[in-house]
């Protein structure tokens, strides 16, 4: 939400506290790639979600639809990662 509504900083700081609790407990790359890519993060989104891919998160079910992925429908490297996972 923080991305979305321009808070840059804020969506950052919620990257920093997940990253930290991911040293206590699991947290889905996938979380942390909606973050970018709310933020308009392309690069880091998709690197991200490359990490997701390479766990094989669960999440990535909803990759072709979630509309905070929206953005990154056009790039290449999303394309690519939509053919491995499995979708047209």
């Amino acid at each position: 939400a923080y991305g979305l509504a321009g808070k840059r900083e804020k969506a950052l700081e919620c990257v920093a506290e997940l990253r930290a609790l991911s040293e206590q407990r699991y947290i889905t790359p996938y979380a942390i790639a909606l973050i970018y890519a709310s933020m308009g993060e392309t690069d880091q989104a998709l690197s991200w979600l490359q990490d997701a891919y390479d766990q094989r998160v669960s999440e990535l079910i909803f990759l072709k639809v979630d509309p905070f992925l929206d953005k990154l429908h056009t790039d290449s490297r999303f394309v690519d990662l939509l053919e491995k996972v499995g979708f047209e």
